[in-house]
């Protein structure tokens, strides 16, 4: 089974300068991984050497990059912002394909004031399904996740409720929009992951292996450590034959150890 892994918790480093995406793959690589996942928020361009450049980069190291999650924002009240947005995640597919990315994260977008359910869900469904063919033609595939918050967001996400995510999902069933399946972020809002799962599992292209230290409240801790049922949803995925990326999203603030924890853990969870 392929694993990778998100580096949250190295973003501020990488966003400064302290530490480049090259040095990400080389630890990845070093703590056994398959993959390096990516933020668009630290791409320097999307021209064709550079993308080549980071692209040899992660070979060197012995990775591919595996993810790249983009933080699409298809419930602005603005329609000229979501038009944006959706312009910009077709060039993030372009740049996905040559990076040889294998998913790409999409996200509804932010919870933004004043912003009815009903038409953010109908703007939601409409970016998010925007582009699947011209993405799975170019061999990346688009998922959607049952996100939280994202790295240059203001609010919480649209969809971060189970109600509102199952609602999307259904309205984008038969666009072949895949989903990334985050273990932690439903409980944050004390919603079940489980239940969420149960309805969704046959979409799911990908995992997010992510932990909270409590239920209610959106504060990541190590893999293992918090109060997510990894045990229960990994036994539902392995029942169903998944075999697709497993990714753990390493939020913890621990620095290096954190990983050097995370990584083996959730292996061991996965083969348990």
């Amino acid at each position: 089974m392929p694993f990778s892994c998100l580096p949250a918790s190295l973003y501020p480093e990488i966003s400064n300068g302290e530490r480049t995406l090259a040095d990400w793959f080389r630890l990845a690589a070093e703590i056994g991984l398959d993959g390096a996942d990516i933020s668009v928020a630290h791409l320097d361009s999307l021209e064709s050497p550079y993308l080549n450049g980071l692209r040899r980069q992660a070979q060197d190291a012995g990775v591919v990059i595996a993810g790249m999650v983009t933080y699409t924002d298809f419930t602005h009240p603005d329609p000229a912002v979501r038009s944006q947005h959706r312009q910009e995640l077709r060039n993030y597919i372009d740049a996905a394909a040559q990076l040889g990315v294998s998913f790409l994260r999409v996200t509804a977008g932010q919870n933004h004031p004043g912003v009815k359910r009903q038409d953010g869900v109908s703007w939601a469904a409409e970016g998010l399904t925007a582009w699947v063919e011209e993405a799975a033609a170019a061999g990346v595939t688009l998922t959607y996740e049952n996100h939280a918050i994202g790295y240059v967001w203001t609010y919480f996400d649209f969809s971060q409720t189970a109600s509102v995510f199952l609602e999307i999902c259904d309205r984008t069933a038969d666009s072949g929009l895949q989903l990334l399946f985050d273990t932690a972020n439903l409980l944050a809002v004390d919603d079940d992951p489980l239940t969420v799962l149960d309805a969704v599992l046959p979409r799911v292209a990908a995992i997010h292996v992510s932990d909270i230290r409590q239920k209610g409240s959106f504060e990541p801790v190590l893999i293992g450590s918090g109060v997510t049922p990894l045990n229960a949803i990994f036994e539902r995925f392995r029942k169903a034959g998944f075999h697709g990326w497993i990714s753990v999203e390493e939020a913890s603030k621990t620095g290096e150890e954190g990983f050097r924890q995370a990584i083996p853990k959730a292996k061991e969870l996965w083969q348990n």
